[in-house]
């Protein structure tokens, strides 16, 4: 049992929430490539995302995995573009450390939603047995290239905000009324 869930329900619940990370994480990515902001898909995408390493950390493990790195690694990016956001405003150098910190998260969660694939899902795992092989590396360099090249779109097409204390707040309230 975990947080009072079954091994099974607490797995299920950790993969939905993982999902819904890198849901609302490509979103976040198209839009930043898009030159918009959506506050509240953001807000989504950072949560889930938060929680998605948080919950891992839950599962019963012995000594250090990949997975808990990739998790202690993804909860540090994600800080980093919290305070990016919404403690700088996205001001000056800010606006590109959230730009790459919050790729980074996503890369990070879409990289172990891999791992589980290749490992679960049997027709994956039928021409991948393992991580050393082919395609189970080919697959990651791909996803890996796309989401270079989407991080290099959007650094440059995001905007910054007004170097002025309110541009958290203009973000936050600004957002909806945008996308109207």
């Amino acid at each position: 049992m975990i947080l009072g869930l079954s091994i099974a329900a607490f797995t299920y619940l950790h993969v939905a929430i993982s999902l819904i990370g890198i849901a609302s994480g490509l979103v976040v990515i198209g839009a930043m490539i898009g030159a918009r902001r959506v506050p509240a898909v953001t807000a989504l995408f950072l949560v889930a995302t938060v929680l998605t390493s948080v919950t891992g950390f839950l599962f019963p493990f012995h000594g250090v995995t990949p997975g808990i790195v990739i998790g202690i690694l993804s909860l540090i990016v994600l800080l980093i573009a919290i305070v990016a956001l919404y403690g700088r405003g996205l001001t000056g150098v800010w606006r590109g450390t959230y730009v790459i910190s919050a790729s980074v998260a996503l890369y990070f969660n879409v990289f172990v939603f891999i791992v589980q694939s290749f490992e679960k899902v049997p027709a994956l795992k039928t021409i991948a047995p393992t991580q050393a092989s082919p395609v189970f590396a080919l697959t990651q360099l791909v996803v890996m290239a796309i989401l270079v090249l989407l991080t290099i779109l959007a650094y440059k097409r995001f905007p910054g905000a007004h170097s002025t204390l309110a541009s958290s707040a203009q973000y936050l309230a600004g957002g909806a009324a945008r996308n109207r």
